[in-house]
This record gives C-alpha cells, structure tokens and sequence, in this order.
C-alpha cells in the first residue's frame, strides 16, 4: 500500500469511527431520525416506495447523509462454473457491496427468490444495519431456513458487510475485530486413481507451499469415486465442473465394504512415504453410517489425520457421540448445514472438533461469527467450507474471519482459473501455506459485469451416487 493510499484509508477510519461515537451517543439520549422514501432502479421497475418495514433509524449526523439501498442486482454467470453473485448499490454514489449466492445445482432457484421476493424488501433499507437486516430476512418471511433461502440470505449479508467496510475505509476483518493471525493455514486437495497418483499430486502440493493435504482415492471396482475426478489437472482446471455436470445427473457407485479397506490403506501409504510432518485429512463426504463411521476413524488412528470430515450424514447428530467413544481421530464436521442452530449440539456436546460449514450456505458472516464464539467456549474450531462451487466474496469471507477469529482451525481453499478471476476478480491470496486477503476496504472482492455477461448460466447438476443393488445413496 502507498502511502497516499494508507494516509487517506487512516482518514476515512478516523471519520468512522467519530461517527459511530456520535451515533452511539444519539441512542442513549434517544435521538431519532425517519426513513425517507427510495426509487428501485434495479432489473424490475417499481414506483418511489418507503421502506417495507420499520427498522431502527439514527439521524445523520457530522454531515454524514443517510444511506439507503437503492438498487438489487442478481447476476448469474458461468465462467466456467455457475455464480450467483448480488450487487447491492446506495444511496451514496460509487458505494455498493457484493456478495455470492451460490448454490452448486440449485442457483436459478436462489437468483429467483433473490430477485422476486428479496430484492424489494430491501430498497429504501439502511444497509449498514446488518443484524437487523438478517434477523427480518430469517423471521420475517415466516418459512424460514433451508439451503435456498439461507444461500440468498448470505449473499446479502456479505454485500452489507462489503458496503460497511468501504464506507469505513477499512477491511472486514477490522470490523470484526482485526487480526489475531499472520493468515489462514490452507489444505488443498490430492486425488487419484490409485495410491502412487495420490501421493504424487500430494508431493506437488507440497512443493506449491502447503502443509496440509486432503487424500481421495479411487475405490477398486467401483464406478466414480467422490473426490477423485480432477486426478493429475492442476487445481485452476478443476475447480469448475460444469463440463463435467452438464445434461442429467451423472451417478456414482458407492459401496462401504471396499471403501472402509481401502482408505486406511491410502493413509499408511500416505504417512510411509510423505513423513509425518504433512497435515493429512480425508472426506467421507457423509457417506457412511454410524458403525461404519466409529471404524473408519478407529482405523485412522495410527495416521494421525488433522480431521476426518464429514462422516455422518447431517441429520444423525447424536450419532456421532458413537464416533467419539471408539475413536480419537479428530472429526469435522457441517458442509450441509443451512443453519446455525444446526452446529448447537455437536458443539456442545464436543461431539466434533472443527465446524465446517458454508458461509455462503448458513447466512454469510452474520451467522458465522456467532458459530465461532458457539464453537470457542467449547474448544471447537472452525475450518469453513471452501470449495469451488462457491465465490470468490464467500472465499474472502472466509478468510476474514479466519483471521479475527481466536478459534480458527484450517481453510480448504481453491485456485480459481482465470476467466473466473476476470469475472470476480479479489479472490484471497495463497502463500507459503497461507491465505490471506488485503488492506482494501471492505471484503476485497468485486464482478466484472461487463464480462460476466460474456458467460450465461449453464444448466448443470451434481452426481448422484448408488449401491450396487440400484439404491439410492448419498453422494
């Protein structure tokens, strides 16, 4: 940064803060101030309205004029895989925040209730007030949660907190407290065919500078095996599918058996040859039942991995107090949450050890920073989903509170290729090991919509996977 840029950054933070003093002080002595009226300029054309519902007001103040959301923009991309991006812009010239909505096989289904029944009710909004803001989006429609609602729900959450950081000059992480790490430990993936493949795609990510690795392997005689399509492609090449998810769904053939004696052979491999001083993590990708679950971590004991990830589907919470009696693999768990009152119990029950869920898909920062303090009182930490099939904004997100955050564990991450980059350029850093994102205000991140435009939504779904005797299992 330069020093005009941090001299004008460090004035901007200074105004904040004076104003956010004044603000306070006009609260206790109980000021008030009203909604003024607000045009929607956006996709859909609506007549000058007031606000839809009352909500907290504070007169402007220090000359400061009141914000407003004049305008929601859902914009739905695929460069090289489909984005769900939302663009909300204010009151206040050049100020808008973006967010990502994305929900990998569902996202016409979240740009439609983003654009039909969200979308109104935030014109004429003071987007600075963020939990105000998600609390009527969660209660107010009365039907609340799912993986839908939830995903639009946190893009825009993380459009609110990019507009509140912009305005204060100062990146997110300050507002979330600012920083109590030098970045974010990363894993990355290595999968292959067989366990020479694996370890030689984990080798590479070494020498890239990561200390930590999650291992797939393809299972002998089965047809596909989660985790293992991208084999010898560079991570930029893999991490968008939808060449591979177009049509129908393709359908994979899961059975335990072979499953549970392959994979502790992968890790002996793994540790034999890499050495211990390599993270090494796998997913189940909650595929097993409790029983199989309990022996799959018994086995892994001697390989001592950072965390055994998602074994059990979502709905078998108290399932994992079985894990936990025959087991002292660490375990991970949360990828398909869509709430935060999913995590209560397997975090105090200490039933887990890292709280994995999807920023993008439990209602953005808002609800992420409640799970970490959750997590913190009961030494759980937090080791977010980052996968492809979400933005880079969730990405940033992620990374902000990874690194204002006392409990952080670990951050899956991704390398996004670069006709994604050009669509959604500020995707965090990776270096020796660790993400990272920088001093700009905000979460860092923006949409090209000029070239978005360039990349129409592609229909395309996940796998779907099977038993040998034609039944449906989880993917």
């Amino acid at each position: 940064m330069t020093d005009a840029n941090r001299s004008k950054q460090e004035s901007a933070r200074r105004s904040f803060l004076k104003i956010s003093a004044a603000a306070s002080l006009a609260e206790l002595l109980n000021w008030s101030g009203s909604s003024s009226a607000a045009s929607h300029t956006g996709k859909w054309e609506g007549a000058e309205t007031q606000a839809p519902q009352s909500s907290p007001a504070l007169s402007p103040l220090a000359g400061l004029p009141p914000l407003k959301i004049t305008e929601v923009r859902v914009i739905v991309t695929c460069p090289d895989r489909n984005y769900v991006l939302v663009k909300i812009l204010t009151s206040e010239p050049g100020l808008y925040g973006v967010g990502d909505a994305t929900l990998n096989g569902r996202e016409l289904a979240v740009a439609e209730d983003l654009e039909k029944h969200i979308a109104p009710l935030l014109i004429g909004r003071d987007p600075e007030q963020i939990e105000d803001t998600w609390q009527y989006l969660y209660r107010g429609p009365y039907w609340r949660g799912g993986p839908v609602q939830m995903t639009a729900l946190a893009g825009v959450d993380l459009a609110l907190w990019d507009i509140k950081g912009k305005r204060a000059g100062m990146p997110v992480y300050q507002l979330l407290g600012g920083r109590t790490r030098i970045g974010a430990m990363a894993y990355t993936h290595a999968s292959g065919k067989d366990f020479a493949e694996v370890e030689d795609v984990a080798r590479k990510a070494l020498a890239r500078g990561f200390k930590c690795v999650r291992a797939q392997v393809a299972i002998p005689g089965l047809e596909g095996t989660y985790g293992t399509s991208g084999g010898q492609k560079k991570p930029e090449a893999s991490a968008g599918r939808v060449a591979n998810m177009a049509s129908l769904p393709s359908t994979e053939i899961f059975e335990p058996a072979p499953y549970l004696r392959t994979v502790p052979r992968l890790f002996e491999h793994l540790r034999a040859n890499l050495g211990d001083e390599v993270e090494l993590l796998h997913d189940c990708h909650e595929k097993l039942d409790p029983i199989q679950a309990a022996r799959l971590a018994h086995d892994l004991e001697p390989y001592h991995l950072f965390f055994l990830e998602d074994p059990l589907r979502p709905e078998y919470k108290e399932s994992f107090r079985l894990i936990r009696e025959h087991s002292t693999t660490p375990i991970a768990m949360g990828e398909l949450f869509n709430s935060l009152w999913d995590c209560v119990p397997l975090i105090k029950e200490q039933w887990i050890d890292y709280i994995r869920c999807d920023l993008g898909h439990i209602g953005g920062i808002t609800a992420a920073r409640k799970v970490a303090i959750l997590a913190e009182l009961f030494q759980v930490r937090t080791a977010w989903h980052g996968p492809g099939d979400i933005g880079p904004p969730t990405h940033a997100a992620n990374v902000h509170v990874d690194i204002s955050i006392p409990n952080f564990g670990i951050q899956e991450m991704v390398f996004f290729p670069d006709v994604a980059r050009e669509v959604i350029p500020g995707a965090p850093e990776f270096k020796d090991g660790y993400m990272n994102v920088g001093d700009s205000p905000g979460l860092g991140c923006d949409v090209n919509e000029e070239a978005a435009r360039k990349y129409p939504y592609r229909r395309a779904y996940l796998p779907t996977a099977r038993r040998k005797d034609g039944s449906v299992h989880d993917w």
